[in-house]
């Protein structure tokens, strides 16, 4: 009887998940300059997985930034090609005293695999690669379709390198779709494709008062305050009800086909779970007249991330801040156009700021919401797949997340993307105690890989 994907995957599982666990102890946190060996560590390690596994010009790609990964297999001629993306870095695992074992020691418990980087997005950027080895193991080394990848290692700082690279490089990544395992299903068991992200304006917001700290007795009430002055710029950016205030920032904003609304009220969603088990507060917020999924997925936000300025040690300095800065988000929604909520965020902020306070607005970095069309061929052959593997209908959602590189790839490539993610809503990304489910793993190896033979035969 010859072998199959699921039987290949079945017989070397315990391999696939050593081999992941031995990527999950490297420390590849891209935004901390002691970590940048490790960071090169995950590239080389990625580079022998992607040769190992029967992959050709493999290259790391060093950059100003950290390295990009490249790999091919195009001798399939007429069949189509496939872009593979992922990123092997990770974000910091503080608070460390929060997470139950080490963050960079996996451990396996009640069904998951719990590590940093292990759902987002080590674990399900790995499921490509071992998809290929099972996939030339059943087909005599060949493959049904082409496959380029480009794994990067900046994902977690903004992408910056990526970036460059596909806009310098549209010729050496023409693809017909590209394939990102960087997102979630909707609910355990319920396989899911996302259409739709949000875009990202990431900037920071000095504010400046005095030349110098001053002494808050002999200059209090005549001194601007440089962190007042930036509290109060910042609460004007929402009126009481959450509705943003930054000019022309919903221009653009569309809102969802009521077939997509509607789509959204089967899906099986709590207000109140959701509150209660992922929120984990009194109360929602938001525009009123909105549902909650609207709110996340169709609505653009502003969020404040952090403010620094003045004292904040043990004790007391009594001192007005001289400077203070604040780092800020705006997700934006497809059709919205990030130059020109750029220009009306630096636009409030020079006529809602606070008196004697001079602002200055950065920008580090900038990309479009995206909408994927569902009846694409790609897309309708991942649904199928997708359903196969987990034996129930794919759902179509929307992600308030943002994936810079997707809107590269239709920009710069103008190509779509397949959003097919197996990460579940409580894998706790960016916080302690980050997991995969490890049978997730390996459903997800298996329905890669199927999507890479069916698409291939489409």
């Amino acid at each position: 009887m010859p072998q199959t994907i699921d039987t290949f995957i079945a017989e070397n599982q315990d391999r696939f998940l050593d081999e992941l666990r031995e990527f999950l102890r490297i420390p590849s946190i891209s935004t901390l300059a002691e970590h940048r060996p490790d960071v090169e560590r995950a590239a080389r390690f990625v580079a022998g997985s992607l040769e190992r596994a029967g992959l050709e010009s493999v290259e790391v790609i060093p950059t100003g930034g950290h390295p990009l990964v490249y790999a091919d297999w195009l001798h399939a001629p007429g069949r189509p090609t496939v872009l593979c993306y992922g990123h092997y870095d990770v974000q910091p695992p503080d608070p460390l005293e929060e997470w139950q074992t080490p963050p960079f020691e996996p451990s396996l418990r009640d069904g998951n695999l719990y590590a940093r980087g292990s759902s987002d997005d080590k674990g399900q950027m790995y499921m490509h690669i071992k998809a290929v080895e099972a996939l030339r193991a059943v087909n005599g080394g060949g493959l049904p379709l082409n496959l380029k990848f480009l794994i990067e290692g900046e994902e977690e700082v903004g992408g910056a390198s990526i970036s460059r690279y596909v806009a310098e490089n549209p010729d050496k990544l023409r693809a017909d779709v590209a394939l990102v395992s960087d997102t979630g299903m909707y609910a355990e068991g319920l396989p899911t494709l996302c259409v739709g992200l949000r875009g990202l304006v990431y900037a920071e917001i000095e504010a400046s008062g005095p030349a110098r700290d001053l002494h808050s007795g002999l200059y209090g009430g005549v001194a601007p305050n440089a962190v007042y002055g930036l509290v109060q710029l910042l609460a004007k950016a929402k009126n009481s009800q959450g509705v943003i205030q930054i000019p022309g920032i919903y221009d653009d904003v569309e809102p969802p086909a009521p077939a997509e609304k509607e789509s959204w009220e089967r899906l099986p969603f709590s207000e109140k779970e959701f509150l209660r088990k992922e929120v984990g507060s009194t109360r929602l917020v938001g525009e009123p007249g909105r549902s909650v999924l609207e709110r996340v997925w169709a609505r653009p936000t502003f969020e404040v991330h952090g403010i620094a300025g003045g004292f904040t040690g043990a004790g007391a300095k009594t001192v007005i801040p001289a400077k203070a800065t604040a780092k800020v988000s705006i997700r934006l929604v497809p059709r919205q156009n990030p130059g020109k909520v750029v220009e009306g965020l630096r636009d409030f902020v020079r006529t809602k700021g606070a008196r004697g306070v001079q602002y200055e607005v950065r920008i580090l970095s900038a990309s479009p919401g995206i909408l994927v069309d569902p009846e694409h061929k790609a897309i309708q052959t991942a649904a199928r797949v997708f359903s196969e593997v987990f034996g129930r209908p794919t759902v179509f959602i929307r992600s308030g997340g943002s994936i810079p590189i997707v809107g590269e790839f239709a920009g710069r490539l103008g190509i779509p993307t397949v959003l097919m993610g197996f990460g579940l809503p409580d894998d706790g990304l960016h916080s302690p105690n980050e997991k995969f489910r490890v049978e997730n793993f390996y459903k997800g190896i298996r329905t890669v890989g199927r999507f890479f033979e069916q698409y291939g035969q489409a």
